[in-house]
Formats: C-alpha cells, sequence, structure tokens
C-alpha cells in the first residue's frame, strides 16, 4: 500500500509517516522496485500502535527501545511487557490525578450553579 493511503487510514501525515521510520519508531519499510514506500496491514497496525503509545504519553526512547526489542525474538517477550507494563501504571497514576483534578473542578461548577441558581431565586422573590 503506498505512503498516501496509509496516511488516510492512520491520520498521519506522510511527513509524520516517514519521520517514524527514520527515527526508527517503526521498522524499515519494504520498498517498491521503484523504489517507494511499500506498506503491508502488518506495517500499519504497528504505526497504530505506536501512534496509541505516543499520544499515551510513553517517552519517544521508550517506544524506540519497544520497537527494537519486537523486532527479536520470543525471548525479549518479558521486557516488552515490563515496558508495557510501566508505561499503563503511569497511564493510571495519570487518570488518577485527573480524576482528583475534575473532583475539585465538578464541585466548583456545582457551587457556582446553585450561587445562580440562589441568585434567580432571590430576584424573582425581590422584583
Amino acid at each position: 500500500m503506498k505512503i498516501q493511503q496509509v496516511s488516510a487510514k492512520t491520520g498521519l501525515s506522510i511527513h509524520t509517516l516517514r519521520y517514524y521510520e527514520q527515527t526508527g519508531l517503526v521498522t524499515p519499510i519494504a520498498r517498491a522496485p521503484n523504489g517507494h514506500r511499500d506498506y503491508t496491514d502488518d506495517d500499519v497496525y504497528r504505526i497504530l500502535f505506536v501512534t496509541h503509545l505516543r499520544t499515551a504519553g510513553m517517552p519517544i526512547a521508550d517506544i524506540r527501545r519497544y520497537v527494537e526489542i519486537a523486532q527479536q525474538d520470543s525471548s525479549t517477550v518479558l521486557e516488552r511487557l515490563h515496558l508495557l507494563e510501566a508505561h499503563q501504571a503511569s497511564i493510571e497514576q495519570k487518570i488518577g490525578g485527573l480524576r482528583q483534578h475534575l473532583g475539585v473542578i465538578s464541585r466548583k461548577i456545582d457551587h457556582y450553579r446553585e450561587t445562580h441558581k440562589n441568585q434567580f431565586r432571590h430576584r424573582k422573590a425581590n422584583p
């Protein structure tokens, strides 16, 4: 599949797809006889997985390491597992913090709604 098709499927720009390959965030893409990149469905799957890792805040160095060891045999499964578990724990910690912040914001919203409602009642009672 051509890079334009992969761009459409992944939502990533052509520049980003090239960047991912150049920086080792994805394995090198096979080339067609004319020298153009020729992506497979597996390539697209790996690109989407890397995109999820990036969006979820995994550092580029960790993604690069993951991609590097994922190309090796099954002896690296435990290291891959540890990398993903560490990132999962990091995300869960961030979600916990966000929930706490959301609770504070929600209480403030409730306060303002109640204040507004009381002001409206007061105006209605005292025209």
